[in-house]
């Protein structure tokens, strides 16, 4: 029982951050209907950039996850300009393969520079033992940064001006344009969210766990499965998809080995799927 309360909350603030990642790519595919293969990348790119902040500039990382963020923003904004623009009304193959495209030169660039060894930040913080459960700093940390993120997101997204013109274009965007809303920028606006999500996912779990270049690839996969818990289209609920992910990590261990993680979260993915397309918790059409 006490190693499956370790689990459990190891499980529990590790899917905090999973639900960050998620984040990001259900905000793009609910706004502009774009499955975002470019995301485990992007992710990475905010490994990296906390890394490289640390280990060269002698930056915290909790200042450099709000650096991170910004080059999200501003690399989300640039790809969806270049790669993006010109396919949102093409045919879903069209904006798969561009973001494809996108996807392979971040992998070939990042290999060719940083290889693919792994890095860690060596970042020590407090612990707290409540009974048999030990809390790691960086891992609590982490997850209230995750929290704070997604109020902020709730809050961008319900209660400002440029929330609701994102809201608006992603219920209607003919009608979006009728009334005065700049959707070109809302989209591109939108998409830079979206790779900030991931660059801030990315670098919060530089802060407690070694990566590489590719290891975005596999935050992108748990993105897709999280995507359908917390519901298609649905940001906000991302962050329960992400907890009940986190929790099943944590859980399933317990009982078996840890190889059959992936197979039972793609078994709940296919179901999920089959049962209720659009999420557990239904996105917003």
């Amino acid at each position: 029982m006490d190693f499956i309360l370790a689990s459990l909350a190891d499980g529990l603030l590790l899917g905090f951050i999973y639900g960050i990642a998620a984040m990001g790519l259900t905000l793009i595919w609910g706004v502009m209907n774009v499955i975002n293969l470019a995301h485990g990348p992007i992710i990475a790119l905010g490994m990296f950039t906390v890394y490289l902040l640390f280990t060269f500039l002698g930056i915290p990382p909790y200042v450099g996850v709000l650096l991170a963020a910004v080059f999200g923003l501003l690399l989300g904004i640039i790809i969806y300009l270049i790669a993006v623009q010109g396919v949102i009304d093409a045919p879903h193959l069209s904006s798969l393969l561009a973001t494809f495209s996108v996807n392979m030169i971040i992998i070939g660039i990042g290999t060719a520079i940083f290889s693919t060894s792994p890095r860690n930040i060596d970042l020590q913080l407090w612990s707290v033992s409540l009974g048999p459960v030990t809390l790691q700093g960086t891992r609590v940390v982490a997850s209230l940064i995750a929290v704070l993120v997604t109020a902020a997101l709730y809050y961008f997204l319900y209660r400002t001006r440029q929330g609701k013109y994102i809201r608006a274009v992603a219920n209607n965007r003919a009608a979006a344009e009728l009334v005065g809303i700049p959707s070109n920028r809302v989209l591109a606006l939108s998409f830079g969210i979206g790779a900030m999500l991931a660059t801030i996912a990315g670098a919060l779990i530089a802060t407690f766990l070694p990566f590489n270049i590719l290891a975005g690839g596999t935050y992108e996969l748990k993105s897709f499965v999280i995507g359908v818990l917390g519901g298609l289209g649905n940001p906000v609920g991302a962050l329960v998809g992400g907890l009940i992910l986190g929790l099943l990590e944590g859980i399933v261990p317990t009982f078996t080995q840890t190889t059959w993680v992936p197979v039972i979260e793609f078994v709940l993915f296919v179901i999920i799927l089959l049962v209720r397309p659009n999420g557990l918790f239904g996105g917003e059409q």
